[in-house]
């Protein structure tokens, strides 16, 4: 069952969340939910895949967003190195981020999941 301490434990800086939320945890927990169904992750990976860093870019951008309100710090971190880096179109090796970032990733997915 997703819980308010379970988010915490992954690394979430919850209260900062809850804030955004009015100190509503039904409300924070329905938008956690929400944000699982998020596809950005996989057209991140995908966009890295193939080059593409426009695209990259985009899902990285919208990513960032979502675990930014949600305060997601452990996705929040490496989406937001990325999305940086992506909005210069620097041009580098974004495997070892994006690894960091789908980890994080699947780890709230295995929270929300359960």
């Amino acid at each position: 069952m997703l819980t308010i301490e379970r988010i915490r434990a992954f690394g979430a800086n919850v209260d900062e969340g809850l804030g955004r939320c009015m100190g509503r945890e039904d409300f924070y927990l329905r938008l956690v939910k929400m944000a699982r169904a998020d596809a950005n992750m996989e057209k991140l990976s995908r966009a890295v895949a193939d080059g593409d860093l426009d695209a990259a870019f985009e899902a990285a951008h919208a990513l960032k967003g979502v675990a930014a309100n949600l305060a997601l710090t452990p996705v929040l971190e490496p989406v937001s190195e990325m999305t940086e880096l992506l909005r210069g179109r620097t041009q580098m090796d974004y495997r070892p981020l994006l690894s960091r970032a789908e980890a994080a990733w699947n780890a709230f997915a295995a929270i929300v999941d359960e």
